[in-house]
Formats: C-alpha cells, sequence, structure tokens
C-alpha cells in the first residue's frame, strides 16, 4: 500500500507503526498513546469515560462500575475517525478494560460507504503473539520484510539476556505484581519475560490473564523478589499507590523486603505494553535481577528499588 493512511487506538500499536517506518503515516491516535515523541500531537479519536487519576483501588472501583452496567470504559470517536478517512485502523480485542475494542471499531466504520478502512487487531498473550502482531501489522501496511527484521532484532536481544543470565548461580523467585487493589499477579507474557531474565515466575502462567490474588496466599508464598508494575502506571503514579502495598500485613517480615529486593518498574511504558519494548522489559529485568551481570542502564529512568 502506498503511503497509507494509520490510525493506531492503540499504545503499542502506535510504537509498532513507527518502528516500522511508518510514523509520517499516522493521522490519529488513541487518547493514551504517547512514544514515541510527538504523537501527542496528533488528533486523538478516544476518550476514557472514567477519571483516569486516582488510586489503583479508585481506578479499579470507577472501571469495574462501567462494565458491570454494561459499559465500556472507552469513546471511540465516530466522526473524527471519518473525517481522518484512514486506510488502515490498528485496534485490540485483548483487554476490555485496556484500550478501545475491536467490537467499537467495528460498529464506528459499519456504515462508512464512502471509503473503506482495513482494520488490524492485535490480541497478545505471549511473547511470540507480539512479535507475530508485529508482522501482521507490517504485512497489512505491505512491509513484511521491515516486520521480519524489527521481530528479527527483538527475539535477538531476548535471547542475548536468557544466554547472559544462564550463567547466573541462582534464579530468584519472582512475585510480579500487576495491579495493586485488588491485588493482581502478572500473566500474559509477564512469565516468560521473567524466565528469560533469570529467574522463577512464582505466579501467572504463560499466555493466561492477569488474575486477582489474596494477599495472605502473596505473602505466604514469600518471593525472593517483589516487582511492582501496575497496569498503565509510571512510576510517579507507583509510588503514590505504594503505601497501600506497604501497609499490608507482615509486608516487613517478607525475605525480598528485608534483602532489599522490592522494585518498581514503569508498567505503562515497557512490561504493559505489547510491543517492541517488551525486548527493553527484559533487559530491564535482568538488570534487577541479575546486576552482576547486566549493568543497570535503565535504573532511576525506568525503575527503582523500593526496599
Amino acid at each position: 500500500m502506498d503511503n497509507p493512511r494509520i490510525v493506531s487506538l492503540l499504545c503499542s500499536a502506535t510504537e509498532i507503526v513507527s518502528a516500522l517506518g511508518f510514523r509520517d503515516n499516522l493521522v490519529g491516535r488513541s487518547h493514551e498513546c504517547d512514544y514515541p515523541a510527538g504523537v501527542e500531537a496528533l488528533p486523538s479519536c478516544t476518550t476514557a469515560k472514567f477519571d483516569l487519576n486516582g488510586t489503583s483501588g479508585q481506578i479499579d472501583d470507577r472501571v469495574r462500575e462501567l462494565v458491570q452496567n454494561g459499559l465500556s470504559p472507552y469513546h471511540v470517536d465516530d466522526a473524527r475517525l471519518r473525517d481522518l478517512r484512514p486506510d488502515i485502523i490498528v485496534t485490540q480485542d485483548q483487554c476490555q478494560v485496556c484500550a478501545a475494542s475491536l467490537t467499537e471499531v467495528e460498529a464506528a466504520v459499519r456504515d462508512w460507504t464512502d471509503h473503506q478502512a482495513t482494520i488490524v487487531s492485535h490480541n497478545p498473550n505471549l511473547l511470540e503473539d507480539v512479535w507475530q502482531d508485529i508482522e501482521r501489522t507490517a504485512d497489512a501496511l505491505g512491509a513484511p520484510e521491515r516486520g521480519r527484521e524489527l521481530t528479527g532484532a527483538c527475539r535477538a536481544r531476548v535471547e542475548a539476556v536468557r544466554e547472559k543470565t544462564s550463567a547466573a548461580p541462582v534464579r530468584p523467585r519472582v512475585g510480579a505484581i500487576e495491579w495493586i487493589d485488588p491485588l493482581f499477579t502478572a500473566g500474559n507474557w509477564m512469565p516468560e519475560m521473567i524466565e528469560a531474565a533469570g529467574g522463577e515466575p512464582v505466579f501467572g502462567e504463560p499466555g493466561v490473564h492477569s488474575g486477582t490474588i489474596e494477599w495472605e496466599t502473596y505473602r505466604a508464598a514469600n518471593p525472593d523478589v517483589i516487582l511492582v508494575i501496575p497496569c498503565g502506571f509510571d512510576l510517579v503514579q507507583i509510588d503514590r499507590d505504594l503505601p497501600n502495598l506497604l501497609a499490608m500485613p507482615g509486608w516487613a517480615e517478607m525475605d525480598a523486603v528485608k534483602a532489599g529486593r522490592v522494585y518498581m518498574a514503569d508498567g505503562h511504558q515497557y512490561f504493559n505494553r505489547p510491543g517492541p519494548r517488551l525486548a527493553d522489559s527484559v533487559e530491564i529485568l535482568a538488570e534487577m535481577l541479575h546486576p552482576d551481570l547486566a549493568a543497570p542502564a535503565h535504573e532511576g529512568t525506568a525503575w527503582r528499588r523500593v526496599a
């Protein structure tokens, strides 16, 4: 396709489109797309129906109320989307509370009679699914070779970390927390990434969605490393919400806390965003888990030590 007009309704898709060399073809974005720098200037085609500010507990309450009433947490601006006349729309059907869904986008374009758009929907559960979504997007854009080149580089970086950390004498047990209130442990691609970085995931199964867990169950598992990566939260937001976790009964007695192996990381930009920077995320994990093998290149910007 020559010079396609692209609307991305997903942060990770905006990164993918840009990494494939089509940044200048983007004509619209979601309200959360913020990377690479400058995409914020593009017209936004979605809005959240809930207040994005507050603690994890407050945000969870707002989203649950909408979903329980049969409403989507997001609104697609049909009129703006039509005015942008995209040839390609990239969306997702992996998580209804993460971004505008495939169903909503299909409804928005259903009555278009003067213009047809191809919808590319991402639904990754495993790390390999993310790489395949990149390649499918490249195929839709008429640049399959760019997709293979990008995924090849991502796979190579992950394997380089795996090889490096294979020399570690100990593989720490990692309890990754994807939401604080209610407590969620990280699933999908996170267990794979922890293993690639030289750790053993205590919770979560590869390819299975993240799920809630009782605090007592988490505490009893007593992981060697506690990793706090709330979905959609940057370091500033995590810092504000962290007191709720630190106040949990028995927190100070956990081995990870006593050993100073509690870390928080920017889930919004890295771990929760299924795009090319998942390769960065594996490298970040290695920095935390095996600082003797991986220099802390991202410390202070993408992650920091809590205790």
